[in-house]
């Protein structure tokens, strides 16, 4: 285990990854400390986070197995029973159904401040050490570890160090790891509305020149939206009146699911594609949005995030198992290899699609609802869509 003084693994950033990895290596026995530069606001009911994520199968079984999906899914976490695709340009629709695949559910719709809630409950208890408010300022290593200077002082030694802070990770930036950005010129503007109809347990998706626009179930008649816009036209809608916003949404969505109104606010975020070239530098590793940041049109960012965490799980219990030095270069490198290869297919998938339908060329228009209308006649496709996306 560790040497004395020394910790097995410090990680930086207090967010869903962050905090899921501190969890899954100390659960393993592992000394852990997690750095966060600010305490999460606790999670309330009445104030629903306006971020939500649709939450895939695979990393429900990895909270479960952390001890904490139970007390998320009791709390609240909306399943979705469907899915369904289409493009505003006409042609066929893309449909997932749970029964047709064999599931109770496709997945849930969970909000980020629940699943930050839980996880920060479960640090304590499995022996993290909590250093909040902290944030790193240096860090230097060799081959027996990492050393990181904080901005109060303190100093941690730890094995490895893993940078889960963010899409500016400032513990990347200190190791030397590079990134590649791309600006994609949208903003996603979200927020919560109340639909005429009933959202039939389903997660809505329709393609518009302008960008997708998601529609996912939260209750009976309320729906979190997620609506990809370029950036212009992002704040034109946030600064309409709530009668007016909901207007525009509702020809967005076609009338689909009948009026719509905004409950909540709603603020907006930019959009981008940013990919570390690397993923391990020495001792230091970069996972979360630290390491990946991909466009939310299949919300698949934190499940991104969260299977970085399940893979480098597995290579510790493997190391364990078998006795052997966890991080041991070779390891590391083989972990890094692989969740790169696998973000990296993942980011530029969701970059195609994007470009693909979030435009009014006339020849892609006139392709795109044919091929979503061929892959939803192939059942065989939608399930090896839909095992992918569920990371199953």
């Amino acid at each position: 285990m560790s040497r004395r003084g020394m910790l097995d693994a410090v990680v930086v950033g207090g967010g869903v990854v962050g905090t899921a990895c501190a969890l899954a290596l100390a659960r393993e026995g592992l000394q852990v400390a997690l750095v966060e530069g600010r305490e999460p606001a606790p999670w309330s009911a009445q104030k629903p986070d306006l971020r939500v994520f649709a939450f895939a199968h695979d990393n429900a079984a990895l909270l479960e197995a952390l001890g904490v999906w139970p007390q998320v899914a009791q709390a609240r976490a909306r399943p979705y029973l469907r899915m369904r695709v289409w493009d505003a340009a006409g042609g066929g629709e893309l449909a997932f159904d749970a029964d047709t695949l064999g599931r109770r559910e496709l997945g849930w719709i969970v909000e980020n401040g629940l699943l930050v809630d839980r996880l920060w409950a479960a640090l304590a208890p499995a022996g993290v050490q909590v250093l909040c408010p902290a944030r790193v300022e240096e860090m230097e290593q060799d081959a027996r570890g990492v050393r990181l200077r904080l901005d109060d002082g303190r100093r941690i030694e730890a094995a490895v160090a893993i940078a889960a802070d963010g899409g500016e990770s400032t513990l990347r930036t200190l190791a030397g790891l590079e990134v590649a950005r791309h600006d994609y010129g949208q903003r996603g503007v979200v927020g919560y509305v109340e639909s005429e109809r009933p959202n039939e347990d389903t997660a809505w998706q329709r393609f518009l020149d302008t960008g997708p626009l998601a529609v996912l179930p939260f209750g009976r008649h309320c729906s979190s939206i997620v609506w990809t816009l370029p950036d212009a036209e992002a704040e034109r809608v946030l600064a309409l009146d709530d009668e007016a916003f909901g207007r525009e949404l509702t020809n967005a969505f076609a009338g689909r699911l009948g009026a719509m109104r905004p409950v909540s606010p709603r603020a907006a975020f930019p959009l981008r594609r940013q990919l570390a070239k690397e993923y391990l530098a020495g001792r230091v590793l970069v996972l979360g949005d630290a390491a990946h940041v991909v466009h939310p049109l299949a919300g698949q960012g934190v499940n991104l995030g969260l299977r970085d965490v399940a893979a480098l799980r597995a290579l510790l219990r493997d190391a364990l198992q078998r006795r052997v030095d966890w991080t041991a270069p070779h390891r590391l490198r083989r972990w890094a290899r692989s969740r790169r290869s696998e973000n990296t297919v993942a980011a530029y998938g969701f970059d195609a699609i994007n470009k693909l339908f979030s435009n009014d060329e006339m020849h892609l228009t006139l392709a795109r609802g044919a091929l979503l209308g061929l892959a939803g006649r192939m059942p065989p496709l939608l399930s090896l869509f839909w095992k992918r996306a569920s990371g199953l």
